[in-house]
């Protein structure tokens, strides 16, 4: 029941974050130069004033900001995220059609992330001061320190072009026609190098996260207390030591959510992954504002849920969070 309470707790915060999120960006955006019109006269090769007008119109941008914003969250009740001008199709179809590479990417990432990260945290912990944990602390440093497009392209050129061993870019072949397990594993290949890509930076956060947390819990009084019991070295880290020590590895989850995202806009441009980011990168471009509050929106409910489920996690291993202490 405490853990329901909470959940509640979290929803009803959820609302105005969201609320708020949605009205900063699209005021954000009104100040952004040209629109919607503008992009498509110039991909239509020009036109007259009067033609722009009447698009205007169409597309309800002679209203005022304040009438938009209204209109656009009446929408938003309703779940219509609008209509993109760009594409021809409403935005919810869209995103429906880019949402799924971006999950997956996404998910890939962090899971490589998150298990590389715990599993190099303990082994430098456990080593500490000696040479497995000077190579994993400098290989941190260095993946945190490079730029994740530099990794993309070195690792384009390395296993693409070279050793010939991965694909350098897409979802899937799209040249053969497959289906089943054969088209679940040309999935899982082309999405390597974009996982680990998108990945090293978060794995050289929660390694250093996961290194100190065992550090400091290892110290703790219980661990003592365990180990003089008689419980042998591996027992006490896996019983005692990593439930605690998983806390921050976990808060991280929720916070890294967001940060994700934002990179895959980079690591889906290199690798041309047709997801959120690159449909973010190219609205932009074509000043499709119907799509990218669309993305936004979306974007904002992935992270929002994510933290929800982090929360919930959190208080299922810190039973303290559940009641409010």
């Amino acid at each position: 029941m405490r853990i329901l309470a909470l959940a509640g707790r979290r929803l009803a915060a959820s609302i105005p974050t969201l609320f708020l999120i949605l009205v900063g960006i699209f005021l954000l955006l009104q100040f952004a130069p040209g629109d919607t019109v503008d992009a498509m006269l110039a991909q239509m090769g020009g036109g007259d004033a009067a033609t722009a007008q009447q698009l205007r119109q169409f597309y309800g941008l002679d209203l005022s900001v304040p009438a938009r914003l209204g209109q656009y969250l009446w929408r938003l009740v309703q779940l219509d995220l609008g209509f993109s001008a760009i594409y021809g199709k409403p935005v919810a179809t869209v995103i429906a059609e880019r949402l799924p590479a971006t999950l997956l990417l996404m998910t890939a990432a962090l899971s490589f992330a998150f298990f590389a990260g715990l599993v190099l945290g303990v082994v430098a912990a456990r080593r500490v001061n000696r040479w497995p944990d000077t190579l994993i602390s400098t290989l941190g440093l260095v993946f945190y320190a490079t730029p994740s497009f530099w990794f993309g392209l070195m690792a384009i050129v390395v296993f693409s072009i070279y050793l010939q061993w991965l694909p350098a870019g897409g979802l899937e072949d799209i040249t053969a026609v497959q289906t089943g397990i054969w088209r679940t594993l040309d999935i899982a290949r082309h999405l390597v190098l974009p996982t680990l890509t998108l990945g090293l930076i978060f794995l050289a956060i929660y390694l250093r996260i996961m290194r100190a947390s065992m550090l400091e819990v290892l110290n703790l009084d219980f661990v003592r207390t365990a180990r003089a019991k008689g419980l042998d070295e591996t027992r006490v880290v896996v019983r005692h030591v990593l439930r605690n020590a998983l806390l921050p590895m976990v808060t991280l989850i929720g916070l890294q959510a967001g940060t994700m995202l934002g990179g895959s806009v980079v690591v889906e441009s290199v690798f041309s992954l047709p997801g959120l980011g690159r449909l973010a990168y190219e609205s932009v471009v074509q000043r499709d504002l119907n799509t990218l509050l669309g993305i936004v929106f979306v974007s904002a409910i992935l992270v929002i849920t994510v933290n929800f489920v982090v929360d919930l996690l959190y208080a299922r291993l810190d039973p303290r969070i559940a009641a409010g202490r």
